[in-house]
């Protein structure tokens, strides 16, 4: 127990030098929104792929790789395709825009009310997110911390987030993501690695398939093709990219790396089931593997890295967060200071830990039931990049139709009825058809 509290606040330590050394020359709001547009190669990929790379995400692979076994393997794949989708259709044409935020674009393209829409809209999904991402780091440092209530812990952990970004923004959210994506890469094949080497009781057979149908799983990677495109977090870090192919093949490595990561962990917790471990519940899986298998001070440090993947993947958001609501509603005033938005970025963080300890109770569905607002949206972004005819009118209507399909796929079919294969099978075609339609029926001069 010295040892892993030893390595944790070594691990700790290394984050917060990071992040707040050189955060004091950070003056501008480009500085603190977009780090100056002068990201890496390297920088990029390994801040795109800790973004990516969260507790959320990461406890609920886990706990399928706990409760499914391999098949949960799929999953990783999901996020691979997905993201290799959005380097090839999208990250060289936001570097093209070089927006302060995604959904300025649809203000320049189609109109200020299609862009405040579009901004309302991704706020209310990362609001979820942001909550969901605060739930999930609790879930991991439970252990750790039994005997602290929920809202005590939480407020710990949010409060260590922001000492550690809040002063410099994206410019230390990235260098802070440098720091644990080496030690990450040196983890997560460790972890694995005890896992499959630790007996732990009778070995027992993991291979439940119907707890992810294929269904499902076909579902989830349409869902995500067409919800990356528009994720504010990641078009924020291609802002910063410093020039258009730096932004397509940080992406690339980003989705193989991204893979490879969640796979060791659904390894991890699969191996410790087979290998005789049990957990108290499925989301409490990666810790107690963790707990289980690894050596003095390695747990310790694994829990380090595991905060700073949530860590930087909240302050992202954050960031993303301030960046949508100053471009998009206060665009002007104060815009060559950062403080107005160190003053915003403290706000979403204060919201998302109240809604964490009163919304949010499973992780995984409300990640999922917060893309239905950012679905709707993939029309008139892609037809917004590649089809010059598209129409405010197709826009409105693919928006509108993309909203009625997700929300009454979830009230009518529910999380028990799979509602996002019925959302993917039909609401995502709905949305394009309406939308080109549309444009074609109700052509708008200006764009035509």
């Amino acid at each position: 127990m010295v040892f892993d509290l030893l390595f944790f606040l070594l691990f700790l330590l290394g984050l917060f030098y990071f992040g707040i050394s050189k955060s004091r020359k950070v003056h501008s709001e480009s500085s603190y929104l977009i780090a100056d547009r002068s990201s890496s190669l390297f920088a990029l990929t390994a801040t795109l792929v800790m973004t990516e790379f969260n507790t959320a995400t990461l406890i609920s692979f886990a706990s399928l790789g706990y409760l499914a076994g391999k098949r949960a393997l799929w999953l990783p794949g999901v996020f691979l395709i997905g993201l290799l989708f959005y380097a090839v259709s999208v990250a060289k044409k936001w570097k093209g825009f070089n927006g302060i935020s995604v959904a300025s674009y649809f203000s320049k393209r189609y109109g200020t009310d299609v862009g405040i829409l579009a901004s309302g809209a991704l706020l209310v999904a990362m609001t979820g997110f942001s909550a969901a991402y605060v739930k999930s780091l609790y879930l991991l440092f439970t252990p750790f911390f039994p005997q602290l209530n929920p809202w005590i812990l939480s407020g710990l952990l949010v409060s260590c987030v922001l000492l550690m970004t809040l002063r410099g923004g994206l410019f230390s959210i990235i260098r802070t993501d440098i720091f644990s994506f080496v030690v990450a890469c040196i983890f997560f094949p460790l972890m694995a690695y005890f896992a499959y080497r630790t007996p732990l009781g009778d070995s027992i057979s993991v291979e439940l398939c119907e707890i992810l149908p294929g269904s499902f799983i076909l579902s989830l990677g349409v869902l995500t093709m067409f919800t990356y495109i528009l994720a504010p977090w990641y078009g924020q870090k291609i802002f910063s990219a410093r020039c258009p192919k730096t932004a397509y093949w940080s992406v690339v490595f980003a989705a193989l790396l991204v893979f490879i990561f969640y796979s060791l962990a659904v390894l991890t917790t699969w191996f410790f089931r087979k290998n005789g471990g049990e957990a108290p519940t499925a989301e409490l899986a990666l810790p107690f593997a963790m707990a289980h298998v690894l050596p003095s001070g390695c747990k310790g440090l694994g829990y380090g890295i595991l905060f700073a993947a949530s860590a930087t993947t909240l302050s992202g958001v954050w960031s993303a967060m301030s960046s949508l609501l100053i471009g998009d509603f206060f665009p002007k005033g104060g815009a060559g200071n950062y403080k107005r938005s160190m003053v915003v970025t403290l706000g979403f963080a204060v919201l998302s830990f109240l809604f964490a300890n009163v919304l949010v109770d499973r992780v995984f569905q409300k990640l999922v039931l917060a893309n239905i607002p950012i679905a709707a949206l993939s029309f008139a972004l892609l037809a917004g990049f590649y089809w010059k005819n598209t129409s405010r009118f197709g826009v409105y209507a693919s928006m509108i139709v993309g909203w009625a399909c997700g929300i009454f796929s979830y009230v009518y079919f529910g999380e028990e009825g799979r509602y996002t294969w019925y959302w993917a099978l039909w609401g995502i075609p709905l949305t394009f058809i309406s939308g080109i339609f549309g444009s074609l029926l109700f052509p708008n001069k200006k764009f035509s």
